[in-house]
């Protein structure tokens, strides 16, 4: 089994005193988002967790706890989205500057091949224009080199429930000059540029995204894995399955941009009612749930 935490919220950020409550106890609850009703108990122990994606734009108070994943014989890997915006477009993050130093030595920690940068979502407005992309991506190439192989980018989608001034849409013209520019920035600085669920950016040399990638994970696995493409994504999504233990309106990140969060007063109130030592991310159990033992099982090739 691939562990994803999470697609949903950022665990690492705010909730890595419950992971590792999870990790210990040997399983997690999780609620489906789609019927608050079902829930699933999923195993965590190791020979059963072939690998663990960690996604997040912020693991400065994760980082002490890797010592123990690693002692327990955890796998792992970090999608960390680093972009360089301030808290206009990002209001609930540091100075970037620190963030990005906290990339650095995350990376020094367990090495480049296990952090990927995530240069995205690219947003464009009368502030973050052209010209302000190139920049910073340059910018930000030179101060990460040798310290990530890969870049993934992307283009802001607008949901229907995106609704601000500081976010639209890109046109076709502004997508291939800064896509030519990305690939050109990304190559001179030893950086393999990918894109996440973008359809059309192969022209630029931007392959497509596996965000859960098999061929990272059997690197760091050491060993072949039987694993599936993921049909719960978006048809472009290079990603293979995993079980996302995450749950939505938890990140208290604000990214004004985010598709996970509908309401900041619904996601305060589940950041406030979190308890660590719960089985489930957020909430409480009534009694009335469904919980079902989840069946997996780990997809080494022996």
């Amino acid at each position: 089994m691939i562990l994803s935490a999470s697609r949903r919220t950022d665990i690492p950020c705010f909730y890595g005193e419950w992971f590792m409550n999870r990790i210990r106890a040997g399983s997690v609850l999780t609620r489906n988002p789609m019927n608050h009703a079902q829930l699933s108990r999923v195993p965590l122990i190791p020979n059963i967790v072939d690998c663990i994606v960690f996604w997040t734009k912020d693991p400065a108070s994760f980082l002490p706890f890797l010592d123990e994943l690693d002692g327990m014989g955890y796998r792992y890997y970090f999608q960390f989205t680093l972009t360089p915006y301030d808290q206009t477009i990002e209001p609930g993050l540091r100075d970037k500057s620190s963030v990005e130093d906290t990339f650095i030595k995350l990376s020094k920690r367990i090495g480049k091949d296990r952090i990927v940068w995530r240069y995205d979502p690219i947003i464009l407005n009368d502030v973050l224009d052209l010209a302000f992309h190139k920049s910073e991506f340059k910018r930000m190439c030179e101060k990460l080199t040798g310290f990530t192989d890969t870049v993934t980018v992307s283009f802001v989608d607008l949901y229907a429930k995106l609704k601000t001034p500081l976010v639209r849409a890109i046109t076709a013209g502004e997508i291939a000059e800064l896509s030519g520019n990305i690939t050109e920035t990304a190559r001179a600085y030893g950086l393999r540029p990918v894109a996440c669920c973008e359809n059309d950016l192969n022209k630029y040399r931007i392959e497509r995204a596996s965000c859960i990638d098999l061929e990272r994970i059997e690197k760091i696995c050491g060993c072949k894995l039987d694993l599936k493409s993921d049909k719960n994504q978006r048809p472009s999504c290079g990603c293979v399955e995993s079980v996302d233990i995450g749950a939505y309106n938890t990140c208290m990140n604000g990214c004004i941009y985010c598709y996970a969060n509908d309401n900041p007063l619904t996601t305060r109130r589940r950041f406030d009612a979190h308890d660590p030592n719960n089985e489930i991310l957020v909430g409480k159990l009534t009694g009335d749930e469904k919980i079902t033992e989840r069946a997996v099982r780990s997809n080494k090739i022996q």
